[in-house]
């Protein structure tokens, strides 16, 4: 696999660097006061929403798309939600792009880690072997040694220069690399900013899976910020801005193996925190603004006690057939045909796919979608 790659800049991990033993507080200590300024208005709003899951489930499917776009997955938020209006109960189908199922994976492993850790698994090594079989158990992915830590060397390349760029931690040193980082992650002192940005860039240079250590290392960002309570709510996330900045990103986590200096990296990661953490409340603030107009819109237009339940209902699920809604709510197929055919008079809902057969027919809300399309 890693045949005629030019290892000549390549930067090997370094184990004494981990943790920082010397952080010059006074150079990151903006960032750090903006960043967490930034992050404690985004959590404020998610205190104050009625139903944060309900409201920012399609920011989840969002930084899925995003995520798995950066290690080359591409898919777009209809390509999703329209698969998970077709195959709503974890079900895969092999007629489907594998962008499409790579990414779909990616959000269900993300839903089903968050729930894991509500019902109390700590952070931990298994948790991450749990991760990591579910986010390839389907698919190209399940070659790929699915919930087992890498038994070969693995590196970070350039794909187009074929230059390998970083060389992380060897197999046999994993196990105990992995152990540092846990206890860092459990013990240390650090603000839980600084220590959210230490652990994610030691998780990339152990690099401790054959394939999937980015989509991984950006989970655990968000499951950190959460477990730490510094946001009330898993809804956190943060690849559109190391998308946007990819180049910089892999440069200087490159740069704290070679020159032992944290400082960059962590201004860098902290202006991410406060960058996404305003443009994640822009976009939350849009969408609780949205349900509170549909709220009146839904109420009169379906003139039914379920209005509020089929509001909830397309906030979750803005791509539907008219089957699941049924099924969710408890509502009969007779009158949730009924709701959907007067949501789509008034303009709400589009219909996309008639009922053919079995199928019923699928609708789109695309007053939310036009709010989370990336």
């Amino acid at each position: 696999m890693f045949a005629n790659l030019n290892v000549s800049e390549a930067v090997s991990y370094s184990d004494h660097l981990f943790p920082p033993q010397n952080i010059d507080i006074n150079q990151i200590l903006s960032a750090l006061l903006a960043a967490t300024n930034a992050i404690a208005r985004y959590d404020q709003m998610l205190k104050n929403m009625h139903n944060s899951e309900i409201l920012l489930a399609p920011l989840r499917n969002q930084e899925a798309v995003i995520s798995s776009r950066m290690e080359g997955a591409v898919s777009t938020m209809d390509e999703i939600l329209q698969y998970e209006a077709d195959y709503p109960e974890e079900e895969y189908s092999p007629n489907v792009r594998s962008d499409i199922i790579e990414t779909v994976l990616y959000q269900r492993t993300l839903k089903n880690t968050q729930k894991a850790m509500e019902d109390g698994y700590p952070l931990s090594k298994a948790l991450l072997k749990t991760m990591h079989q579910q986010l390839f158990s389907f698919g190209r992915g399940a070659s790929k040694s699915p919930g087992e830590f890498k038994k070969e060397q693995n590196y970070i390349a350039d794909t187009l220069s074929r230059k390998i760029l970083f060389i992380p931690i060897s197999p046999e040193k994993l196990e105990n690399g992995l152990d540092r980082l846990f206890a860092y992650i459990k013990q240390h002192s650090d603000p839980i900013l600084l220590k959210t940005a230490i652990s994610h860039l030691e998780f990339e240079a152990l690099h401790p899976f054959q394939d999937g250590n980015g989509r991984i290392g950006r989970m655990l960002i968000t499951l950190m910020l959460w477990n730490a309570h510094t946001l009330s709510a898993p809804h956190f996330y943060i690849s559109a801005y190391l998308e946007e900045n990819k180049n910089r990103y892999i440069d200087l986590m490159r740069q704290v193996s070679q020159t032992g200096d944290w400082s960059e990296w962590l201004i860098f990661f902290l202006n991410a925190i406060e960058q996404q953490s305003e443009r994640n409340l822009h976009i939350a603030e849009n969408i609780r603004h949205l349900y509170e107009k549909m709220k009146i819109e839904f109420s009169e237009i379906l003139s039914s006690k379920y209005a509020f339940a089929v509001l909830d209902f397309v906030f979750t699920y803005p791509v539907f057939r008219n089957s699941f809604l049924s099924k969710e709510t408890g509502i009969s197929p007779a009158t949730a045909n009924r709701f959907t055919k007067a949501l789509q008079e008034k303009g709400i809902l589009r219909l996309t796919e008639e009922a053919v057969g079995r199928k019923s027919a699928r609708y789109t809300f695309e007053h939310l979608m036009n709010l989370v399309r990336v």
